[in-house]
């Protein structure tokens, strides 16, 4: 049986501990070569629909802008689904805001990965009336899932994990070290913090428990022994992060500057904001707020998780509409 529609994607699948993006691309490529959609990763052979999808500024796409666009020119009626998942602000640099621009003049539809990235840019160059949705993202429900987490009893410890395979520090370190610094001096009795991944090198950890990068099952295995996910990460566009946690069934401690992370993080956790003068009070009193309100987040995360089954089931309506509408 020939394919529904030959579809390329700018990026080639990395298999073990990544980024969000890679996570995306070994999820959607999966599902739609189960819908009947072949999924490749360069453009030799004739396709119907390009999903242009970065790796960041020194990540690399199989093929790029240069490539795209000469063949829209040969092939006019190939369709072009811009997946925008990045931003400026998060890392300090300038040139992925206008890198994103200049990509989006090749695209018939945009998806952008949280409504706050989608406002980011349309406050800078996107416009609005263009063909556009958001489509959050998701992690593969069976990996991770809450099937055989605990729920955490009072009189117990109270376990929170995070876990980020970038060592930079506007993923939320700061935050993450003062935690471990109020744990360690005894200031938050029976709290437990797990870090797994990367982390930057100057940080010496006083309490917290460490973990090497991993993914996939061992990653999920490790989030579900966990009562509580913290994310202190800034201006996230979107990640994956915090969505394995809540996936596995883990309300969410975060930060109020997360950025697409709050859109899930109001739904299903607790925002705090720790001013940079100050002696940990702030982020202390959330803690103890986000324990004794644990019941309520933890109902509300089983009830309605992030899900990769309703992210790929989006994208591949938006592919198939794109196609249709020719």
């Amino acid at each position: 049986m020939p394919p529904v529609a030959r579809i390329a994607v700018s990026t080639r699948p990395i298999f073990g501990p990544w980024g969000g993006g890679n996570q995306w691309l070994l999820q959607i490529a999966r599902y739609l070569n189960f819908c009947g959609y072949e999924v490749i990763h360069d453009l030799r052979d004739e396709v119907d629909c390009i999903i242009i999808q970065h790796n960041g500024l020194t990540g690399a796409m199989s093929f790029g802008f240069d490539e795209i666009a000469a063949y829209k020119k040969a092939h006019p009626r190939v369709r072009v689904v811009h997946r925008i998942n990045d931003n400026d602000i998060r890392k300090g640099t300038t040139a992925m805001d206008p890198f994103m621009a200049r990509y989006n003049t090749l695209a018939d539809y945009t998806v952008f990965i949280s409504e706050w990235l989608r406002d980011h840019h349309a406050s800078k160059w996107f416009d609005r009336a263009r063909p556009q949705t958001c489509i959050l993202n998701g992690a593969d429900p069976s990996v991770f899932h809450p099937v055989g987490s605990p729920t955490w009893k009072k009189g117990t410890p109270f376990r929170f994990v995070t876990h980020h395979w970038a060592d930079n520090l506007m993923k939320g370190f700061a935050e993450y070290a003062a935690l471990d610094a109020l744990i360690a001096s005894g200031e938050l009795p029976g709290v437990e913090l797990w870090i797994i991944g990367r982390w930057p090198a100057d940080i010496v950890w006083k309490s917290a428990r460490t973990f090497p990068p991993c993914a996939g099952p061992a990653l999920a295995g490790l989030l579900r022994q966990c009562h509580g996910y913290i994310t202190a990460s800034r201006w996230e566009p979107g990640g994956m992060h915090f969505i394995e946690g809540l996936q596995c069934g883990l309300p969410l401690l975060y930060h109020e500057d997360g950025g697409g992370i709050c859109e899930l993080g109001k739904k299903h956790g607790l925002g705090f904001r720790e001013p940079s003068t100050s002696s940990g009070q702030a982020l202390k009193d959330a803690v103890k707020t986000f324990i004794a309100r644990y019941g309520e987040h933890r109902a509300s995360v089983l009830a309605h998780p992030p899900s990769g089954d309703a992210m790929c089931i989006a994208y591949r309506e938006i592919v198939q509409r794109v196609l249709a509408e020719g």
